[in-house]
């Protein structure tokens, strides 16, 4: 088998070589927060990563991107990283022999670290404010970009790797929500945003949803910006914006604002939602046996 390996992303480390490689090659900081991609597509990153804010901090050597091939690490002539489902079905799905490969070749660049697993997946538990910041707060990450039908199950349960979803639909290939779970992530890492009060006044800061923003001109097309906004009472502006943030969250989710609830009162939401269940099916009970 041909030489694999990583592709990394990050500050460029200049070093005298009679051979041309790529610049985007040892471009990396060490101790910074690293995002590892195992996909089929690594000319996807860093994409809009690349870009903006994030952008800035991966040159600036803020966090680090490693991107791993996973055709390199295929079967065969071929480099064939799928077989047909097991038990019949459309589509194909991703060897856990191929991928293991991929893992450990990300986890030996990990130098002894050890990077939580996550598989971008429609199965998975949806990614949160709050679990990002706990991935903020980690070393990185090692992230699979499934394709087809999906990876097998087999390298999950062996690797415990953690199924991750960004949202109630299906996407072609797990890179667009990589790219969506890394740049929520990173832009909790101090100092890759430029005012870092913006992280504790914008939506799910604190479980609410955040309040209506405006700017100049205080007049346009006939709509004209909050008074209160305007009137350089800072007690004021903020008492508004806390009623706006209430009132979107009470319109908008729901959800979120009966957990908001049960975190003030002191209530695990976990266990309000099976003490609901329990009551719905008590009374269920009750209305069978009445008829």
């Amino acid at each position: 088998m041909a030489e694999t390996g990583s592709k990394s992303h990050g500050r460029l480390s200049v070093r005298l070589s009679a051979q041309p490689r790529d610049l985007l090659a040892d471009r990396e900081v060490a101790g910074g927060w690293t995002a590892q991609i195992i996909t089929l597509f690594p000319e996807a990153f860093p994409g809009i990563l690349g870009l903006s804010l994030t952008g800035k901090a991966l040159n600036d050597g803020l966090w680090n991107l490693r991107t791993y091939p996973l055709r390199e690490f295929g079967e065969g002539k071929h480099r064939n990283v799928d077989d047909t489902p097991a038990g019949g079905g459309a589509g194909m799905v991703i060897r856990a022999d191929v991928m293991a490969r991929a893992i450990e070749a990300a986890r030996a660049d990990a130098t002894g670290q050890a990077l939580p697993i996550v598989y971008m997946s429609p199965r998975g538990k949806p990614l949160t404010q709050a679990r990002a910041r706990e991935l903020a707060q980690g070393p990185g990450l090692t992230l699979i970009c499934g394709r087809f039908e999906g990876v097998d199950e087999r390298v999950l349960d062996a690797y415990g790797i953690e199924e991750i979803s960004i949202g109630d639909y299906v996407l072609t290939g797990g890179e667009l929500a990589a790219q969506v779970l890394i740049d929520t992530t990173v832009r909790l890492i101090p100092r890759v945003l430029g005012n870092q009060d913006s992280l504790a006044e914008e939506s799910f800061s604190d479980g609410l949803l955040e309040h209506p923003q405006y700017t100049k001109p205080a007049q346009w097309e006939g709509r004209a910006i909050p008074e209160v906004l305007l009137s350089g009472n800072h007690a004021a502006i903020a008492n508004w914006r806390s009623e706006e943030a209430v009132r979107l969250t009470k319109e908008r989710r729901p959800d979120l604002w009966r957990a908001y609830q049960d975190r003030k009162s002191g209530m695990d939401p976990t266990k309000d939602r099976q003490l609901s269940g329990a009551s719905d099916q008590s009374r269920s009970y009750r209305e069978q046996t009445e008829d």
